[in-house]
C-alpha cells in the first residue's frame, strides 16, 4: 500500500450542500458512529465542558443537523433553558425532531430551517453559538463567524467543532489515506452517495485549521481565542468570546 502524504485537492464548491445532506439523511448518523468508530459521539460532550459560566444560558446549534450536538448539549448542562437548532436540510431536521420528541425536550429545544451564512436571529439574542462539522460548509466563512458574533450577547462564546488535519507528520499520510481512499468507499457503500465522502474529504483538506482558523475567528472580532485538539488533531474544538461591552 502506498501511503501518500500531501498532494493538490481541489475545493469543491458548497453551493446548496444541504441538497446532499437531504440525500444521505436517513444513514447520516449510522456513518457518523461507523466512520468516526464513535469518536464523534465524545467530541460533542467536550464541548458541555466548554461552555460559559454564566446561568442560565440559551443556546444556537447552527448546521445542527439532526441535532446530535443541540441534544447533547441541552441533556449535560441544566443551565440551558432555550435552545435553538438551524439547519438548511428539511430531511436531517425530520430526523431531529423525532429524537427531540423521543427524549422529551421539545419544550426546551426547537429546530428550525435557517442559514448559518445568514443567520435569521436577532441581534445579542444568545448566550452561547455551537456548530459541529459545519462550518467548512458555508460559503462565506468570515460572515458566517461575523453573523455569530452579532447574535451573540456580549461575554457569550461562540463553540465550533470541526474536522481538522493532525499535526503530526508521521501519523498524517495514514490519515488522508483514510480521508481519500477508505471513507468514501466506505460512505458509499452504507449511504449510496459516494459523492458525499468525496466531498467529505476535499473540504477538510482544503480548509483552514489551528492557527489558520483561530486567526480567522479574531479578524471576526472574536476575543480569547483558543483550540482544543482533540484524538491526534484530527478534531478541533474552536472557542471564542464576544467582548463585553465597555463601560
Amino acid at each position: 500500500m502506498q501511503i501518500v502524504n500531501a498532494k493538490t485537492t481541489e475545493e469543491p464548491s458548497r453551493h446548496e450542500v444541504w441538497r446532499m445532506f437531504d440525500r444521505i439523511a436517513p444513514r447520516y448518523d449510522l456513518l457518523n458512529r461507523l466512520l468516526s468508530f464513535g469518536t464523534d459521539v465524545r467530541w460533542r460532550k467536550k464541548i458541555a465542558r466548554l461552555l460559559p459560566s454564566q446561568s442560565p444560558l440559551t443556546l444556537l446549534d447552527l448546521a445542527t443537523g439532526t441535532a446530535d450536538q443541540a441534544i447533547a448539549l441541552v441533556e449535560s448542562d441544566a443551565r440551558i433553558m432555550r435552545a435553538t437548532g438551524l439547519d438548511m436540510s428539511e430531511q436531517m431536521l425530520a430526523i431531529g425532531r423525532e429524537k427531540i420528541s423521543r427524549r422529551g425536550l421539545a419544550g426546551k429545544l426547537q429546530l428550525r430551517t435557517g442559514d448559518a451564512g445568514a443567520i435569521p436571529e436577532p441581534d445579542r439574542a444568545f448566550d452561547v453559538v455551537t456548530i459541529s462539522f459545519g462550518i467548512r460548509n458555508v460559503l462565506d466563512v468570515p460572515a458566517s463567524l461575523r453573523d455569530m458574533l452579532r447574535v451573540l450577547k456580549p461575554g457569550g462564546r461562540a463553540l465550533i467543532l470541526e474536522f481538522s488535519l493532525p499535526p503530526n507528520r508521521a501519523f498524517r499520510p495514514f490519515y488522508l489515506f483514510y480521508l481519500r481512499h477508505i471513507l468514501p468507499r466506505l460512505g458509499a457503500l452504507i449511504s449510496g452517495d459516494g459523492s458525499a465522502y468525496r466531498y467529505l474529504n476535499q473540504t477538510i483538506e482544503t480548509f483552514p485549521c489551528g492557527d489558520g482558523f483561530c486567526s480567522l475567528m479574531r479578524a471576526a472580532g472574536f476575543a480569547a481565542v483558543r483550540h482544543h485538539p482533540l484524538s491526534l488533531g484530527i478534531a478541533t474544538i474552536y472557542q471564542g468570546d464576544k467582548p463585553e461591552i465597555a463601560k
